[in-house]
């Protein structure tokens, strides 16, 4: 009897020496990240671009902002409902500034609850900020700002988006019942105001606390910045879509760093996850725009420079479901 058997797809093509540059770069970002939590003197890397400019870690829950809204939100130790909770952390990563936070739970004497968007608290909380001419909003990447819900201020629209969301139609609920990474995903992106980014991002932070729990490599959503180091690491996807080449890098991550003869021990032995490996995509393509500039984007230049503090990182808190084992540096700050 003759089976017919289902071609396999044609793999992504890498651009010579580009496509190591991805995998050198985890490296060394990573060990950049290594040297400074256990308090080694600067200069961490021998990399001229890696010291001069400034660059995210390699593991998204590292970064500064990713950090507090771990601890400080997803973790926090006052008391709230699980709703409550989740509506802390959808409302955290829609300003993604710890200033603002800080400010919110300042006015209303703890983080903001359901109760306090129900009875006009948050939007007077928010409306004092405003008025203090302080900023709202992350720098880091572009907030959707229409009107969706008829106010010419942006946080306005967030706060009726909010109440949409939370007390409308009790979305806690339904991002308890999700079965997957993509419902959560989805349901986020069913919104005004919400794009593949913002949804994925949100997604990711929802997935970090105790309520929400799915493996990171279940679904993904690449970026702007992930799809241009896309095409700089490779000169074909073949038949693979942007989703599957970061599925098909964090497959691959342990025989590259082999190849390449590369110290890569992960996140305390946590490997490179699906919300990682499309980062990294990015943070490649901003490295490129130096090491080959020749390849060409929308982007040609790195904002920010990096400056050394001499300090070391702090303490690191990762989600405690994870059971990753974080050693004690010499010293915190």
């Amino acid at each position: 009897m003759n089976v017919s058997r289902k071609p396999s797809k044609k793999p992504p093509t890498p651009r010579k020496g580009v496509y190591d540059l991805y995998w050198e770069f985890a490296a060394k970002r990573q060990e950049v990240f290594l040297k400074r939590y256990n308090n080694q003197p600067a200069p961490w890397t021998d990399d001229p671009i890696l010291g001069e400019y400034k660059f995210c870690n390699v593991f998204r829950v590292l970064d500064r902002v990713s950090q507090y809204m771990v601890k400080e939100v997803c973790y926090s130790a006052e008391p709230r409902t699980a709703a409550d909770a989740l509506f802390q952390i959808v409302a955290f990563r829609m300003f993604s500034r710890i200033e603002t936070w800080e400010s919110l739970r300042s006015s209303l004497g703890r983080a903001p609850t359901l109760q306090d968007l129900a009875d006009g608290s948050f939007e007077r909380a928010l409306a004092k900020i405003k008025r203090s001419g302080s900023p709202m909003y992350t720098n880091a990447f572009i907030i959707c700002a229409t009107d969706a819900f008829g106010y010419g201020s942006k946080y306005l629209n967030h706060v009726a988006l909010f109440s949409k969301m939370f007390l409308v139609d009790e979305l806690a609920s339904k991002l308890l019942a999700a079965k997957s990474l993509e419902d959560v995903f989805l349901l986020l992106k069913s919104y005004p105001l919400y794009g593949n980014f913002m949804s994925y991002q949100t997604a990711i932070d929802l997935n970090y606390s105790e309520y929400i729990n799915f493996s990171e490599n279940d679904f993904t959503v690449p970026g702007p910045g992930a799809l241009r180091g896309m095409d700089k690491v490779f000169t074909s996807l073949g038949d693979f879509t942007p989703a599957e080449v970061v599925m098909w890098m964090v497959e691959r991550q342990d025989e590259e760093f082999d190849r390449l003869g590369l110290t890569f021990e992960g996140l305390w032995g946590r490997k490179l996850q699906a919300i990682d490996a499309q980062g990294l995509f990015c943070e490649t393509d901003k490295y490129c725009r130096v090491r080959v500039p020749e390849l060409r984007s929308n982007r040609s230049k790195i904002k920010s420079h990096y400056t050394a503090s001499g300090k070391s990182t702090g303490e690191i808190f990762l989600p405690p479901k994870w059971n990753v084992d974080i050693p004690i540096s010499g010293r915190f700050i």
